[in-house]
């Protein structure tokens, strides 16, 4: 099935990340897909609590349906975002797909105990990286089953 990309809704995905190189890297992938993307993306912790503060209470229907979090950031940790994020009634439906150079135990311990929806070790290799974002994508918003939320009706 050939989706064209002017009539199908855009697929909208939060990018926390504080590295450019991998920011490029993830939106290059995403693009790859027939369907059209809208990015948002927060480069430390802090920036990314406030834009989905602002969103909950002002524009719910904008919510992104995808979140890359990375765990090393400045101003609030991974962890911390994630914290909040699953913390939140409105946000902890979805899915946050942490992304690390770190395969530390601890790291990917935390997270699933923080309620992390998935945790990747980023691939050093460009290809490999951009491979490993279109699976998850793919896993999330066609395998997956998601709840499909109307801003004020639970």
């Amino acid at each position: 099935m050939n989706i064209d990309k002017q009539e199908a809704q855009p697929v909208h995905v939060l990018l926390v990340e504080d590295n450019e190189g991998d920011i490029l890297l993830i939106k290059e992938a995403l693009m790859q897909e027939q369907k059209p993307h809208q990015f948002e993306i927060c480069r430390n912790g802090m920036q990314a609590i406030e834009w989905l503060e602002h969103q909950v209470m002002h524009h719910p229907a904008n919510l992104p349906q995808l979140i890359f979090l990375d765990i090393n950031l400045p101003k609030k940790n991974g962890q911390e975002v994630l914290q909040f994020i699953k913390g939140n009634t409105a946000l902890l439906h979805i899915p946050v797909i942490m992304l690390s150079t770190s395969s530390y135990h601890r790291d990917v311990l935390t997270s699933y105990q923080n309620l992390a929806n998935c945790y990747i070790t980023k691939p050093v290799d460009a290809d490999a990286f951009m491979d490993t974002i279109l699976k998850v994508e793919n896993f999330w918003l066609e395998v997956a089953e998601l709840p499909h939320i109307t801003p004020g009706v639970s």
